[in-house]
């Protein structure tokens, strides 16, 4: 693959004078004891930040997926768009979090398949979505309906490969920096 486009737009902090800034910064500094680089980046357009916090607020909470599926989403879709801050990311709250085995997470971030059939079908289905840019063949939804999803949790898919979209290319076009604490699930696109 040829270079990518570095912006110069700096990572922003909680202390910055623009309360549109600095407000969600303080808000990931208070939930998660933290802010993320990746947050530090995207506040540069403060309606990035907040539409990617909305929307993966809503994946979480209304989607229809156990933590554990959430997470082999999204890793299969960061993974699939090269995203090594986010499969990083989703590697540590799988591990730590969402508990998710973590012979799920070592399978999806080396390309092989998930050792659970159902949640195989989840991330063979949230690749294929990926990849078809929404559209699967009639084959693909079958399998993964047959595996016991519902066609609301294809709009689920949706709904995470929004918030992916948003988070995967910001971290691209920023090159962004892996926070220390994602730093043991670090994962190359070459892997």
């Amino acid at each position: 693959m040829s270079e990518v486009f570095k912006t110069s737009l700096p990572l922003r902090t909680a202390e910055d004078a623009d309360p549109a800034v600095s407000a969600p910064l303080k808000a990931a500094q208070a939930g998660m004891g933290m802010v993320p680089n990746m947050y530090a980046a995207m506040v540069n357009l403060p309606a990035l930040l907040d539409t990617y916090n909305h929307g993966y607020g809503k994946f979480r909470a209304e989607a229809g997926f156990t933590p554990v599926e959430q997470e082999v989403v999204f890793l299969a879709i960061s993974r699939f768009n090269g995203c090594h801050y986010c499969v990083a990311a989703h590697s540590f709250v799988g591990d730590m979090m969402s508990k998710v085995p973590a012979e799920v997470t070592d399978a999806i971030r080396d390309g092989r398949p998930v050792p659970d059939a159902r949640l195989e079908a989840l991330r063979t289905f949230a690749h294929q979505m990926t990849e078809s840019r929404g559209n699967p063949t009639p084959e693909q939804a079958q399998a993964f309906l047959a595996a016991g999803y519902t066609e609301e949790h294809i709009l689920g898919i949706v709904l995470a490969i929004s918030v992916k979209v948003i988070s995967n290319y910001s971290n691209h076009i920023f090159h962004t920096e892996l926070d220390p604490g994602f730093a043991a699930r670090a994962w190359s696109a070459a892997a």
